[in-house]
């Protein structure tokens, strides 16, 4: 979900709202010590009820307050008015009905603007040129939601674009064309616009299966450049027949075992204000069962991001659900800690745990054990604008089922619109450290000093870039046992994209792969390693798709703008070497804007598979959420899950190590417990692909909170094991695998939620 562009809702606009809010929040969280789980999950319910009734009118991505503003200061325009200020009316008018999925009256007041134009040399050229390409994206915006909305399949909007992707409807494709042509044949069109009209008309043009022959060749994009780097196994979208292809706005996913039987259940949230948390259980037989109200969670609203872990240290795994990303001052929204009561339901206990005091626009979290006390703790990355201050938050686990706020006194309580945070213990003194992304500020390190206080070593350590940061993670790329940063870079657009495409010289910030030396350095190995390409993640994630023992990468990109069409990519790691831009080959190169990124083993074949959480930030910009099968490698694997004692119980921040045979020689796999990226939660559970390798020599677990470590001879292939703290011997966990239930599907279409008309 991309930053709020231009609005004309005012600061104070929502304040006689905020306030009732603001107050009922702080009434809860004086009471909090005397609160019942059930009592602080009926205050939550009702907030978020009171939030969603309030918001429809002033929220800058799903309330409708800018279209009425606009509508009254058209209808109130003198009959004298200068043409250039009813254009511009017309025009914006077209585009915030745009936002709300109305596409036909969008085409009708831009198509109005456009007619307009006509005699009025007065209206700037770019206003012209601008205008002729909102109405082919309106045009083409039609188009997908009469088709690959509709009237979905699982090639539609996979770049390239196959025959099985072809718009059966091609109304809105065909009406597009001319206008993104329209542009282009201007030669004085601004750059950066051509080549996004360029990059339209090809996908447009692909849509009605008439590229490439069909684009004119001054303006085709060649063929060559929707090839991969390398072969690859095509993945399929298995998420309609098992009713997981949820559709709504931009929202987060978890895959874990949340019931305890084992096997990997699915949380998914979206950041409608009226969206519901959904909650699917795993029934081990190639099927998925919506429990949403079976456990308790009905009512509980919104949500761009989720975090999963066991706070409490009961055995059962809770979730952290985050809210008011990107809405600035009207993003006062409280976060929801909900925590498991072990019997398939769950309670939200925000504000019996101290979590509820304020509430600050945040889409990022991350647990860690950060004083090494044997529980989690919470640092949430909030986002200060230049119209609201929200510092984030440290939250030191009392070890009773509530937390405190101890940023300041630690020193990471930072004013910035963080975007992502993750910890790792980069320099190998136990101690986790804490990285923080800032978009459009410099990121932060947060060095441990063991003493319940940090130090921000970015400066020193050279990890302050990119400046337009997003999506960050600690990992191990390259197996050599040190932790790597990975820092995504939130600044291409599509005429990045389209330039790169076309070979052109494209400048734009680039990600950082910042690979570690275990020593506390780092060396910026972007470039040199093939991820410098230009791409704007938001939901991201790793995982080991081939199995081959190095971790891939999967970015979901997009923005708000609808114009923002461009594939999600997946990068190959090549042992460590250099990454392959496998996303053509793949078929994962999906087109609409991608959120939570989770990397599981959900069907227990020993793979990894990819689900991805789908839609934008406007009220029509839904779309549906895909699972992508694995179609297998033929590699061993192992699966590692951890059981803390003296540790947090769930193993966040315990490091592993598996070393192989293979032929005649030996490696070293090294993993650390935790949920991934910054924007999905992959498994607590470890999956490690072992490559061809014949035998596990050992693993090693090594618990930071004790400084000791467990090794474990001779483990099983192609084995899911469970490692106790302190206990001896490893449990082999007998959990078959199956195949998913693809056939019959379960429905053949989705219905919007607002009208296109």
């Amino acid at each position: 979900m991309a930053h709020i562009h231009t609005t004309c809702i005012q600061q104070n606009a929502l304040m006689p709202y905020v306030l009732p809010l603001l107050v009922l929040a702080a009434l809860a969280d004086s009471h909090a010590a005397s609160l019942s789980q059930q009592e602080s999950h009926r205050k939550m319910v009702a907030l978020l009820a009171e939030i969603r009734t309030q918001d429809l009118y002033d929220n800058p991505y799903q309330g409708e307050g800018q279209l009425r503003q606009l509508a009254d200061q058209l209808q109130a325009l003198p009959a004298a008015a200068r043409p250039q200020d009813r254009i511009g009316l017309q025009f914006r008018l077209g585009i915030a009905e745009l936002f709300l999925g109305r596409e036909r009256r969008a085409i009708d007041h831009l198509t109005a603007a456009q007619k307009m134009l006509a005699g009025h040399h007065s209206v700037p050229a770019q206003v012209v040129h601008e205008i002729h390409f909102r109405l082919g994206l309106a045009w083409l915006r039609l188009g997908e939601t009469q088709n690959c909305v509709l009237n979905p399949s699982a090639d539609h909007c996979i770049l390239p674009i196959r025959p099985g992707g072809f718009h059966t409807l091609p109304e809105g494709s065909r009406q597009a064309i001319p206008y993104f042509q329209a542009v282009l044949d201007n030669p004085a069109a601004e750059e950066r616009l051509r080549l996004s009209a360029r990059w339209l008309l090809n996908i447009a043009y692909m849509t009605l299966g008439q590229y490439p022959e069909k684009v004119p060749p001054a303006h085709r994009i060649p063929p060559q450049a929707f090839e991969s780097q390398a072969a690859f196994p095509r993945w399929i979208n298995v998420a309609p027949a098992l009713g997981l292809d949820t559709f709504s706005l931009s929202g987060g996913a978890v895959a874990d075992d949340f019931d305890g039987d084992g096997y990997l259940d699915l949380f998914v949230s979206t950041s409608d204000l009226a969206g519901q948390l959904r909650f699917f259980r795993n029934g081990a037989d190639g099927t998925f069962a919506d429990h949403t109200a079976a456990a308790n969670l009905n009512g509980l609203l919104g949500g761009l991001n989720l975090v999963q872990a066991d706070y409490d240290n009961d055995g059962h795994l809770d979730l952290l659900v985050l809210r008011g990303a990107w809405f600035g001052e009207h993003g006062q929204h409280p976060n929801s800690l909900l925590r498991n009561a072990g019997d398939g339901t769950f309670f939200d206990a925000t504000f019996a745990a101290g979590l509820g005091q304020d509430h600050y626009p945040t889409q990022t979290a991350a647990w860690a054990d950060y004083d090494l006390d044997g529980d989690l703790d919470l640092y949430i990355g909030n986002e200060t604008t230049d119209t609201f201050v929200a510092p984030s938050q440290l939250f030191r686990n009392r070890g009773d089922g509530t937390f405190t706020d101890v940023a300041s006194a630690a020193g990471v309580a930072q004013y910035a619109h963080a975007k992502a945070v993750v910890w790792g213990d980069y320099d190998r003194d136990r101690w986790p450290d804490l990285y923080v992304s800032n978009l459009g500020q410099p990121n932060r390190l947060f060095h441990n000093r063991g003493d319940g206080t940090f130090t921000d070593v970015a400066p020193a350590t050279g990890v302050v870039a990119p400046r337009a940061s997003f999506p960050a993670w600690f990992w191990d790329f390259d197996n050599d046992g040190h932790l790597d940063l990975f820092v995504a870079a939130y600044a291409a657009t599509i005429a990045d994209i389209a330039a790169a495409h076309l070979g052109y010289p494209v400048s734009v910030e680039q990600a950082r792969l910042y690979r570690g030396d275990g020593h506390g350095g780092f060396a910026d190995l972007a470039q040199d390693r093939h991820l410098a390409q230009p791409t704007k993640p938001m939901g991201a994630n790793f995982g080991d798709v081939d199995g081959d023992g190095f971790l891939d990468v999967y970015l979901g990109t997009g923005d708000t703008d609808y114009a923002e069409l461009m594939p999600n990519v997946l990068y190959w790691n090549q042992a460590g070497q250099h990454f392959v831009d496998a996303t053509f080959a793949s078929g994962l190169g999906h087109l609409q804007k991608g959120h939570g990124v989770v990397f599981a083993d959900v069907d227990h074949d020993g793979d990894l598979d990819l689900f991805e959480q789908m839609g934008g930030a406007y009220r029509g910009d839904g779309f549906a959420d895909v699972l992508y099968e694995n179609p297998g490698f033929g590699h061993g694997w192992l699966a590692v899950e951890v059981v803390g004692v003296a540790s947090n119980r769930s193993g966040v921040g315990t490091q592993l190590r598996v070393d192989v045979v293979e032929g005649s020689q030996g490696r070293s796999l090294y993993r650390w417990v935790g949920s991934g990226g910054s924007f999905g939660g992959n498994p607590l559970r470890q999956y490690v692909g072992l490559g061809s390798a014949e035998r596990v020599t050992q693993l090693v677990v090594f618990w930071p909170q004790s400084g000791r470590e467990q090794v474990f001879k001779e483990v099983p292939l192609n084995a899911i094991v469970q490692v106790t703290e302190g206990r001896d011997q490893l449990e082999i966990l007998a959990l078959p695998s199956f195949k998913f239930n693809v056939e019959p599907p379960k429905r053949a279409a989705h219905h919007r939620q607002h009208s296109s008309n």
